[in-house]
Parts: structure tokens; sequence; C-alpha cells
């Protein structure tokens, strides 16, 4: 089996609300010009998806979008 890599200085992990040790990792690589993100169960990956620098922004805005409409969800509800 692989060794694990260490994220790049550029990166984060964000663990499953489900537990398991699996987790989500986002790592930033400015040589490649690109987001490389990846699931993780335990000290494997299991997949991994590679976006463009240039498509971040609108990753970004698609999860400020979703939370926005939660938070107006719940505010509606309460």
């Amino acid at each position: 089996m692989p060794a694990v890599r260490p994220l790049p200085r550029t990166g984060s992990v964000f663990l499953d609300a489900r537990g398991d040790d699996r987790a989500l990792r986002v790592a930033w690589h400015d040589e490649a010009d690109l987001v490389v993100v990846s699931l993780w169960h335990g000290n494997v990956c299991t997949a991994t998806f590679r976006l463009a620098a240039a498509d971040v922004p609108d990753l970004v805005d698609t999860l400020v979008d979703a939370l926005r409409h939660r938070v107006r969800t719940v505010a509606d509800a309460g």
C-alpha cells in the first residue's frame, strides 16, 4: 500500500459527519493550477477530483448559495 502523502501547505481536511474515519481533503496545487478534492477512508484515498483553479470561484459560489438557502429555510421555520 502506498504511503499517505501530507497535505500541501494550502489545504484542509474535513471530517465526514458519519464518522467511521472518513474525510474529505482539499489541496491547492499551484504547480498544476488546480485544486484536488479527495475522499479518504482511514489512510486510504478512495477517490479524487481535479478542479481547474479557474473553476474554483464557481464552486465557492455554489456552496455559498446553498448555505444562504439553508439559512433562509431555517429562519422561515423558526
